[in-house]
């Protein structure tokens, strides 16, 4: 599958999705190494920000990332978001896989609350990413404003 079902991938996912880790981030990329096949190629601590400077606008990436927000003034909420990055500077033929690509990263790292497509950096604003999944999670008890 690609290198999809490498242990450091999984590994990752499962660092990202505990409470007890730190990472909060992980982005699989091609290398070179590998054959050119996807693999883990960062973790992080820094969030969504952290994982937006982290992407190479000449290479089609996979994200994921734990985003916390406050849901209203008592609660606080974890959601998951898968990132598609496609970088401005990425070959044809790459982006032409990613369609099908993106499937079998969906399937691997499968929970997730939305899933956003993204060719430029400013698409992942935190702001934004939380006003959509707040849209994504129903009701919203505190008007947008926790």
């Amino acid at each position: 599958m690609s290198g999809l079902d490498h242990p450091d991938i999984a590994a990752a996912y499962d660092a990202v999705r505990s409470d007890k880790d730190e990472a909060n981030w992980m982005l699989i990329s091609y290398a070179a190494a590998t054959g050119n096949k996807l693999s883990l190629s960062k973790t992080g601590t820094g969030g969504i920000a952290e994982l937006a400077a982290s992407l190479d606008d000449a290479q089609v990436q996979y994200g994921y990332v734990r985003v916390q927000y406050a849901n209203d003034a008592e609660s606080k909420r974890v959601k998951f978001v898968l990132v598609v990055w496609i970088g401005e500077n990425t070959k044809v033929m790459r982006k032409a896989r990613v369609s099908v690509e993106s499937g079998d990263v969906k399937r691997i790292l499968s929970h997730h609350s939305i899933a956003i497509t993204a060719s430029d950096r400013s698409e992942l604003e935190e702001r934004d990413v939380v006003a959509k999944l707040r849209k994504a999670g129903g009701a919203d008890y505190n008007g947008g404003r926790g």
